[in-house]
C-alpha cells in the first residue's frame, strides 16, 4: 500500500492508496512545525487504526510539502516505520507534465502535484483552486503544461488580518450572508469575506479564461470549496482528493503498477 501525504502550511493530508490504486482512506491534520518523526509515526499508525489498518501494510510513500521542517520530519518517520525511502515531489523529477516557467523550483510542490491530477482527471486547459492558506489558481494550457497561476492571500489570512487591526471589528463565522448588502457588523463583515472571494474567484477565472483563449475545466478543493462552488458560477468540480490523487499518478509514473 502507498502512503501519500501533501504537507501544507497550515494542514497536512494523508492518502492511503491500496495495490489496485484505490484511495481506501484518507485525513487532515494540523501541521506542526515542531512535530518529531516518532510523533508524526504515532498520528499515522492512530489514524491507519481508526479505518482498520496497520503501519506494517504500509511499503511505499510519496511527499509533497511547503514546510521543510516537516518534510524532514516525516521522510525520517518514513525510513524508520516504513522502512523505505519516500518520494519527495519537486520540479527536478518528471511529474508526467511539462512545467513550463522560468523558474519551476519556484512553483510549490502541491500546485504542480495539483496540475497533474487535473490533467488526468478532467483534461486540458484547466484551472485547478486550492482555497488553502493561500487561496491559489494553477493554470494547465490546451496542450496540458502546468504554465503558471494566481496567488492570493486566503480567506483566514485576511480574516485575520482584518479583525486584528480594526479594534471595533470581531471574528464571525466564514457563511454567506443572505444578501450581499450587511445590515449588521457582523453579516457586512461576512459579506466582505464570502462575496469578496467569491468576486475573486470569479474575476481571476474570467481573466484567465481570456488569457488562455479556451474553456477551462475549473476544479476547486480545500476546506471552502463546497461553499464557494456553491455561490460561484464558474466552477466546474470541487475534488477534495484532488492532491493525493495527483501524488498517487506522479508515485504510479516512477514505480509503475
Amino acid at each position: 500500500m502507498l502512503l501519500a501525504v501533501d504537507i501544507g502550511n497550515t494542514h497536512a493530508k494523508f492518502g492511503i492508496f491500496d495495490e489496485n490504486g484505490a484511495l481506501v482512506a484518507d485525513w487532515r491534520a494540523v501541521t506542526d512545525h515542531d512535530r518529531t518523526a516518532d510523533e508524526w509515526g504515532v498520528l499515522v499508525e492512530r489514524f491507519l487504526a481508526l479505518r482498520g489498518y496497520r503501519l506494517a501494510e504500509l511499503r511505499h510513500c510519496i511527499i509533497s510539502s511547503v514546510v521543510p521542517p516537516a518534510t524532514a520530519a516525516v521522510s525520517e518517520m518514513v525510513r524508520r516505520y516504513l522502512h523505505t525511502e519516500p518520494l519527495i515531489v519537486s520540479a527536478e523529477i518528471d511529474i508526467g507534465i511539462p512545467v513550463q516557467v522560468p523558474n519551476p523550483a519556484e512553483v510549490g510542490a502541491d500546485r504542480l502535484v495539483n496540475a497533474v491530477a487535473a490533467v488526468k482527471r478532467y483534461g486540458a486547459p484547466a484551472i485547478v483552486i486550492d482555497l488553502g492558506t493561500a487561496t491559489t489558481f494553477d493554470v494547465v494550457s490546451p496542450e496540458g503544461a502546468y504554465i503558471g497561476g494566481v496567488i492570493a492571500p486566503g480567506l483566514q489570512l485576511s480574516a485575520s488580518a482584518l479583525f486584528s487591526r480594526a479594534a471595533r471589528l470581531f471574528k464571525v463565522d466564514f457563511v454567506f450572508p443572505p444578501r450581499v448588502i450587511g445590515n449588521t457588523s457582523a453579516t457586512a463583515m461576512q459579506s466582505g469575506l464570502m462575496w469578496g472571494y467569491a468576486s475573486l474567484i470569479e474575476g481571476i477565472v474570467a481573466r484567465i479564461t481570456a488569457e488562455l483563449g479556451a474553456q477551462p475545466t475549473v476544479i476547486a478543493t480545500g476546506g471552502l470549496a463546497e461553499a464557494m462552488a456553491e455561490h460561484t458560477a464558474c466552477i466546474t468540480v470541487v475534488d477534495q482528493a484532488l492532491t493525493v490523487d495527483g501524488l498517487y499518478e506522479i508515485w504510479k509514473r516512477h514505480h509503475g503498477s
